[in-house]
């Protein structure tokens, strides 16, 4: 369980998540770029959530581990990193989730925020997993763009068996499937499949646009598309949506092609809530 997270807060977040009622939202920046900047972000979001009836979790990271170059921005660090995501979680008073990529990382990250995040390419390393897992924090696990979503089944099972029955907290998450070179596709059949895993689902809208490695140096990405997959996502059955967001993403240090514009989003979002009652009632 994270010190910073008392039992019971971390049980209501976990049943709001479960909800079959209310839509959940992951949303933030790619990357820490700057204090002020995340803060922005999430109060803008928080507010935004709160109007709609929206349960939101705020994300970045502290380390992009994973990066077309090794010239590419990464972020601030762990020890930094998580100084800031601990004064956001206070200051706005919202969970924040965060990705992983170590057993150290996992110990370390559980103590200051709510949600761990297991990264797509990740997916399969059971030590991480299980680490993670046992730490007491939710778990969000991006299916690997290498992944047919049936094939999650074995990854939730092993991080279910990581600790006492009925302790793991985990959610999946879909974000597009490799379709060639430096191109993913979003197949909507994913969600059902995925919740047949009894785990909250997940629908990374950003992250399904990405063009992976399309831009030399960098990722590219097609925003334009991932309000419409989203929109897919909420008639499918998808529980929780994950979008990046930046105040200009052109100008963003990590992921600015596929990110959505902050002042676009509310329009967005409450669209996305729309649907997901009408499909639902």
């Amino acid at each position: 369980m994270p010190e910073s997270t008392s039992k019971s807060s971390a049980t209501a977040l976990w049943r709001s998540l479960n909800r079959k009622d209310r839509l959940f939202l992951i949303a933030g920046p790619c990357v820490i770029e700057e204090e002020a900047l995340c803060l922005q972000i999430a109060r803008r979001m928080k507010a935004v959530c709160a109007k709609l009836g929206v349960t939101y979790i705020f994300k970045a990271s502290f380390d992009k581990a994973n990066r077309s170059s090794g010239a590419s921005f990464r972020g601030p660090g762990l020890e930094e990193g998580l100084a800031i995501l601990g004064r956001i979680r206070k200051q706005v008073g919202v969970p924040v989730l965060t990705d992983v990529h170590t057993e150290e990382q996992c110990i370390a990250a559980a103590r200051v925020v709510d949600v761990l995040q297991i990264p797509a390419f990740l997916c399969r390393q059971t030590d991480l997993i299980r680490t993670a897992v046992q730490t007491g924090a939710i778990v969000n696990i991006k299916k690997g763009q290498f992944l047919a979503p049936k094939d999650m089944a074995q990854v939730v099972r092993k991080a279910r068996e990581a600790v006492p029955a009925g302790r793991a907290r985990v959610m999946v998450t879909e974000r597009g499937t490799t379709f060639g070179y430096n191109n993913l596709v979003a197949d909507m059949r994913s969600l059902p499949i995925l919740g047949t895993l009894g785990a909250p689902v997940v629908f990374d809208a950003t992250h399904s646009v990405q063009l992976p490695g399309a831009g030399g140096d960098s990722s590219g990405g097609q925003r334009e598309f991932a309000p419409v997959l989203a929109r897919c996502a909420m008639v499918a059955g998808a529980d929780g949506l994950f979008v990046e967001t930046h105040p200009n993403p052109d100008k963003a240090l990590s992921d600015g092609p596929n990110m959505i514009p902050l002042a676009e989003l509310p329009k967005h979002l409450a669209q996305w809530v729309a649907l997901r009652q009408l499909v639902r009632k």
